[in-house]
């Protein structure tokens, strides 16, 4: 295969090496070339030499490169994947975090949603833009891939900007409920049954599950629902058998960075299950404040935190062995899957497979029709050589499409304010969040949040 596909963030020892491992695991992609692009040099250089002797360890089967130009890296790409962020990501998500809440708001994490989330968007944003537009000038068939979030409105911003660049963005969330739904949706496995199973066992039969099952989801990025299950080899419809299971077998097992008092109070009243989990879901609904703590959030943050340190300390580790000629034999990389999507697809698109895909984030064009068309949602689809295609849902139930329309024009006005570097239209979007709620409280938020991060985000007028 003489493919190009160019990894943009490469330098994050989170993002770069776990692509290289599902890129190893690849039966059709080896002879690629595989660029790595990251501004911080030092990083990069560090990742790149990790990559490069762990390619000389498996045959040197890809050409790696790394270069800290962008607009070079993009030239003849056949598949770009971004996964960046504009400033640093922890230093500004506790500003994100702590200051619209300094002001009374009622929002819980801020990474995506709620008045933080609108200046994450704003420092995101114009920089993925940028990098799509590069992509799309440099070769119009290329295939381009966002991890970064906010999501939903990054891709949103890129559909708009690039309108005719083929693109989708990735999201794990769906991973949350995946390793349950086997054990939901199969009444004969009771608890005794399942705890007498090995870990091998268990692994063998969620993958039994998983290839046999259907899963249909729909909503927004963060904020989405299941829609269907169904049995591939009968037809059956398994979401009444999940629903009347779902709450039993989560009874024991709530969890405040998971599942816990808002997952169920949402589905208790709207009777569609949230996958999210409660510290995104809360980001986006009224009462999310209600039903969880901020206290909890901060724990959320410290851990990802922790671990973006602990990660990076670890290939730190590595690459100060490798210049010492005491890295190991067989290499560091994952030999299982990382369980994101984007290598999977890639192949999905070469080899025209029309792979079921449970969560994308594409345009909405028809897929939900009470939803805004003008709208990038996540839904499933399917993957083939034009690129990835939404599973048509109708309309979907009228109380989640009103929740999720509050959510949907909140992130219209964000979009448009950052594209057009409104100052009117950024504050008006922060006051109509349903986390704020008072222009007073918009404008104070505003002025202190640009005084803060200005440097990262428009020249906003």
């Amino acid at each position: 295969m003489d493919k190009k596909i160019v990894l943009i963030g490469a330098g994050s020892a989170a993002f770069g090496p776990p692509t290289l491992s599902d890129m190893y695991l690849s039966k059709i992609l080896p002879g690629s070339t595989i660029v790595l692009v990251d501004i911080d040099e030092e990083k990069l250089n560090m990742i790149y030499e990790i990559l490069n002797h762990e390619n000389k360890i498996r045959g040197e089967i890809y050409n790696i490169e790394k270069t800290s130009d962008m607009q070079a890296a993009v030239k003849d790409a056949d598949f770009v994947i971004c996964s960046i962020e504009h400033g640093d990501r922890f230093n500004y998500r506790w500003i994100d975090h702590r200051i619209p809440h300094s002001y009374g708001t009622s929002e819980m994490m801020a990474e995506n949603g709620g008045p933080g989330g609108f200046f994450h968007s704003a420092r995101q944003i114009p920089e993925c833009v940028k990098i799509a537009k590069a992509a799309f000038k440099a070769n119009p068939q290329v295939f381009f891939i966002n991890y970064s979030n906010p999501m939903s409105r990054i891709c949103l911003a890129i559909k708009r900007a690039v309108p005719e660049l083929n693109s989708l963005g990735l999201c794990h969330q769906i991973h949350l409920l995946l390793p349950d739904i086997p054990y939901i949706i199969n009444s004969h496995l009771k608890p005794d049954k399942l705890d007498s199973l090995s870990a091998n066992e268990k692994k063998q039969f969620r993958k039994e599950t998983y290839l046999n099952t259907k899963i249909t989801v729909g909503g927004l990025n963060h904020f989405a629902f299941i829609l269907g299950l169904s049995d591939l080899r009968t037809g059956q419809d398994l979401l009444p058998k999940f629903n009347a299971r779902c709450m039993n077998f989560y009874q024991d097992k709530w969890d405040r960075f998971k599942y816990a008092d808002l997952t169920f109070e949402i589905y208790k009243r709207f009777g569609w299950f949230p996958y999210v989990g409660d510290n995104h879901l809360c980001e986006y609904v009224q009462i999310g404040s209600n039903h969880t703590k901020y206290e909890d959030l901060d724990d959320w943050i410290t851990m990802m935190e922790d671990w973006k340190i602990w990660i990076n300390k670890k290939y730190r580790r590595y690459y100060n062995k490798l210049i010492k000629g005491k890295y190991p034999r067989k290499g560091i990389l994952m030999k299982d899957h990382s369980g994101e999507r984007a290598i999977p697809i890639i192949e999905e698109i070469i080899e025209d497979n029309k792979t079921h895909e449970i969560a994308v984030n594409i345009p909405n064009d028809g897929i939900i029709e009470n939803l805004p068309q003008d709208l990038v949602i996540e839904c499933s689809g399917t993957a083939d050589k034009d690129g990835v295609h939404g599973v048509k849902l109708g309309k979907i139930p009228k109380n989640i499409a009103a929740l999720l329309r509050i959510e949907a024009s909140i992130q219209d006005v964000c979009v448009e304010a950052i594209l057009k570097e409104s100052k009117d239209l950024a504050i008006a979007c922060i006051a109509m969040d349903v986390n704020c709620g008072s222009f007073e409280m918009a404008e104070n938020i505003y002025n202190e949040m640009v005084k803060i991060q200005g440097e990262y985000l428009p020249k906003f007028k």
